[in-house]
């Protein structure tokens, strides 16, 4: 299995949810990131991250809150946002700073 720090190293995009079970926009966020997936097939990688479960990586990327979004591609933040978005929100800012 890949480290968290190979997939965002990786040339194929990568959108990090970082989310927690108990939050209601989190739950939201999950049919909408199904739909991103499907949306562009091989070409995104879609990496949920519980922050209850995994607090050393939320802290290293300094989240504050959930759901917070966060775009790499080649280990490079591209893009971050906290709260729900709808997945044609989503591919737009995925289009517009990967060309994917």
């Amino acid at each position: 299995m890949s480290s968290f720090q190979e997939i965002i190293n990786g040339n194929t995009p990568v959108l990090v949810d970082f989310f927690a079970e108990w939050c209601g926009p989190c739950k939201v966020m999950a049919p909408e990131l199904k739909k991103l997936a499907d949306m562009h097939g091989d070409g995104l990688r879609v990496l949920k991250v519980d922050v209850d479960k995994n607090p050393q990586a939320a802290s290293a990327y300094g989240v504050r809150g959930v759901p917070t979004l966060i775009l790499f591609k080649q280990g490079q933040q591209l893009w971050r946002q906290s709260g729900a978005m709808s997945a044609s929100q989503l591919s737009g800012i995925i289009r517009q700073k990967t060309g994917i």
